[in-house]
């Protein structure tokens, strides 16, 4: 079994920039990576990115190569999620996702893959 509990969210401007949080909690099997996913209002669920964390790859959805950067830190069972020049679109309630098998580019975005959940943070990107 695996908690996760999300944190970071908030409201931002056009531009800026947040970081979000996934800490592990309650850890009793191995899991192999994290995703982050976003629900929109009125939007599917949608892949967001995807940490390895046997050797730290990484996988991204093409709305957010080059401005999102997800990392992991070992020490204290955490994945986060840097989000740069923020945009409208980004706007939705973000999720962490924990699943027992690797990412791979053809699945990190496949919610079915994910067997844990948090709770979501929401985003805001808003004048």
């Amino acid at each position: 079994q695996v908690q996760l509990v999300e944190s970071g969210g908030g409201l931002v401007q056009p531009g800026g920039s947040l970081k979000l949080s996934c800490a592990a909690l309650r850890i009793t099997l191995d899991y192999s990576a994290t995703g982050w996913f976003r629900q929109a209002p009125g939007k599917d669920l949608e892949g967001v990115s995807c940490i390895n964390w046997s050797d730290g790859s990484t996988f991204y959805v093409d709305s957010v190569k080059g401005r999102f950067t997800t990392s992991r830190d070992n020490a204290r069972n955490t994945v986060n999620l840097r989000m740069n020049s923020l945009k409208p679109e980004d706007t939705a309630v973000y999720f962490c996702a924990a699943r027992t098998g690797p990412c791979t580019s053809g699945s990190y975005s496949s919610r079915f893959a994910y067997e844990y959940w948090g709770q979501g943070t929401q985003v805001t990107v808003s004048s």
